[in-house]
């Protein structure tokens, strides 16, 4: 049970984007056109022919399946086939030609690509440093003759510094006395950070130093959010609100009210700062639960008090 409970907290990079995709459906009065992939065995990344379950969703233009974007210049009604043109039809928009299995969903002209959405968490992910940050640690023995320690590369800044004492107790004492060096020598210790110890610690102790990091990206659809970013579980909200408000803010009214089949009522009854003004609202709630998570990240990781030297 734990388990269970435990994953509905940590979502997989293909789980966030179907949330975010979700909650942007409330914002258009488009709904997206979706059928299946009737190809026998599915089609490889070389395939031109897509042939779909549904006439009805047959169209020029742009089609996703799974990830992939392609490119239809032509289709026949007759045989369900969907013509993507030759050359940059597959793979189209900056996306991977990749292999699809028979019955994957296939989305004719989609408001929000999954290669966009994408693009919007990692953004996101990537403009919360210092406010949200990944924790990591690391230990070296100490040595009395030497000062200065090599810390890993993805170091930014030191949050807690503590040695093991000697006994059964195997109790960690604060230490108080260091300096971060953010321009060491890289020749010297093959790193240009490193943390300097300058307090009396028994020597052939164990110290461990806990420090800041600035979030991984997420790369793979089974990507665990929470495992590969580094950032608090309770933090998933916070991105799937910054990847909509960043989608949003491309969405011109033009297409909000056009997209839909009733676009000739609608249009007189949304102002022209309707985009916009949905774009606001959801950064608004995003700035709000930033701030909440930053403060119980600092709460949990509180400035301490150090001498330098």
């Amino acid at each position: 049970m734990s388990s269970s409970i435990r994953r509905r907290w940590m979502p997989t990079f293909s789980q966030l984007v179907d949330e975010v995709r979700a909650n942007l459906s409330g914002y258009t009065l488009r709904q997206d056109r979706i059928t299946n992939l009737a190809n026998v065995g599915g089609i490889g990344v070389s395939d031109l022919a897509v042939k779909i379950g549904s006439a009805d969703n047959l169209a020029k233009g742009i089609v996703e399946i799974d990830d992939e974007l392609m490119w239809v210049n032509s289709f026949d009604t007759t045989n369900l086939t969907l013509n993507v043109i030759p050359g940059f039809g597959r793979g189209y928009g900056g996306t991977t030609p990749a292999p699809h299995a028979e019955n994957s969903q296939v989305t004719l002209t989609p408001t929000f690509p999954r290669v966009n959405v994408k693009k919007a968490i990692n953004d996101t992910i990537n403009s919360l440093y210092p406010k949200l940050f990944a924790v990591s640690s690391v230990t070296f023995t100490f040595n009395a003759a030497q000062v200065a320690y090599p810390l890993p590369d993805d170091a930014r800044d030191v949050l807690y510094v503590s040695w093991q004492t000697v006994g059964p107790s195997r109790e960690w004492l604060p230490v108080n006395k260091w300096r971060i060096d953010r321009m060491a020598n890289v020749a010297a210790f093959d790193t240009t950070k490193t943390v300097n110890i300058y307090e009396k610690i028994q020597p052939g102790r164990t110290v461990q130093v806990y420090y800041s990091t600035i979030p991984n990206d997420l790369t793979n659809n089974t990507d665990d959010f929470a495992t590969v970013t580094g950032l608090p579980e309770t933090s998933r909200d916070v991105i799937t609100l910054g990847a909509a408000y960043r989608l949003l803010s491309y969405l011109d009214t033009g297409r909000i009210n056009l997209s839909s089949a009733e676009a000739d009522i609608n249009d007189n009854k949304l102002p022209s700062t309707a985009g916009a003004s949905a774009s606001k609202y959801v950064f608004a709630l995003y700035q709000q639960r930033l701030m909440e998570e930053s403060n119980k990240l600092q709460d949990r990781f509180p400035i301490r008090v150090h001498y330098t030297k």
